[in-house]
């Protein structure tokens, strides 16, 4: 199968453009099993009220609560998406740095309202350093844990790029997937700081478009402002709800440490055929694989998401879904038929 083409728009390829028929999906980050059936109850509720427009002032009542917080703090948007981009423009921003590799929306968001776009490219094994943001960066946007390194960056490091004048955007799309947690800011209140954060991922649910974003009141209301009317459908505003109950919370660590299970398997896996790899701690992981590998996997049936389109990062680089054991073998089987030459 020809090899995913992101053409002149390498900031807007994403993993679901790697997918095809007869491919092996290895490319998309989306948990790896069915919903629970709560969820979709949910859901189909949601469905009985698209009749009504939609309001999501119960989902961010629901939000607010499961994370300690006041319902005026929460905002619902349709995906992690929409958070982007009302981000982008909320103001005339002067210096906007955005930390690579990281998911590229926030970056192609900003280009998208007119600014010019700072970056701040990390070296392997691509850890923060507070230092290396630029002093007159008025708005800082990192991932944490970051897609698609993996990495998990401690919130004091975070939290230390905060400063007069400036706005801290992060990314914690893939949080949920950590187990307890440990570096979330979800609860951290500062009028500097702004969370995002989204089901997509860890609930299974892409075609939805649910996730929220948490920060200071006043910065919410800015955002609300710039949103459009009604973006958060009766579909999403019911997810948002079943996943902030106490039943969701434990099904959530429960996935979290099947992923982490699921993910050391892998990368057990990649160290044993001496791949080169970046620990992760999300559902995913950077392997750095040899330049052609990503097409040849393609030709063989496996899908998994080129890393080229990332800044700071070349076509040596995949990024590869954790998916069970049982499932890996493809991928691995895959990887061993190119032999260490393809993969130096």
């Amino acid at each position: 199968m020809p090899v995913a083409d992101p053409g002149d728009r390498p900031l807007r390829h994403h993993g679901d453009a790697e997918v095809g028929t007869g491919l092996v999906d290895f490319a998309v980050n989306v948990y790896d099993g069915p919903r629970p059936a709560w969820l979709d109850a949910a859901l189909r509720a949601g469905l009985d009220d698209a009749a009504s427009y939609p309001s999501a002032g119960a989902a961010e009542a629901a939000i607010a609560a499961r994370h300690g917080r006041d319902p005026s703090e929460v905002l619902a948007t349709a995906g992690a998406a929409e958070a982007f981009s009302l981000v982008a423009r909320l103001r005339p921003w002067r210096r906007p740095v955005v930390v690579h590799p990281q998911f590229t929306e926030p970056h192609a968001a900003l280009l998208q309202a007119g600014h010019a776009v700072t970056e701040v490219v990390l070296a392997e094994p691509f850890e923060l350093d507070p230092s290396a943001v630029p002093d007159d960066a008025d708005l800082v946007v990192i991932g944490n844990p970051t897609n698609p390194t993996g990495v998990l960056h401690p919130a004091p490091a975070i939290t230390a790029l905060l400063r007069p004048g400036r706005v801290v955007v992060v990314d914690e799309a893939f949080m949920d997937a950590v187990p307890g947690e440990p570096a979330t800011l979800t609860r951290h209140r500062d009028p500097r700081l702004l969370v995002i954060r989204s089901l997509t991922k860890h609930w299974g649910i892409p075609g939805v478009r649910a996730g929220y974003l948490l920060a200071d009141a006043r910065l919410v209301r800015e955002l609300r402002d710039g949103q459009v009317p009604w973006s958060v459908a009766s579909t999403a505003s019911a997810a948002m709800i079943a996943c902030s109950t106490d039943e969701a919370a434990v099904e959530s660590r429960r996935r979290s440490g099947q992923i982490a299970t699921w993910r050391r398997d892998l990368e057990e896996s990649l160290s044993t055929m001496g791949i080169h790899h970046i620990p992760s701690q999300a559902s995913f992981v950077l392997a750095q694989v040899g330049v052609g590998a990503h097409g040849a996997l393609r030709d063989a049936g496996v899908a998994v998401r080129r890393a080229d389109t990332f800044p700071g990062l070349d076509a040596s680089w995949v990024r590869i879904a954790v998916r069970p054991p049982e499932r890996n073998r493809s991928l691995l089987d895959a990887l061993s038929a190119l032999g260490p030459d393809a993969l130096g």
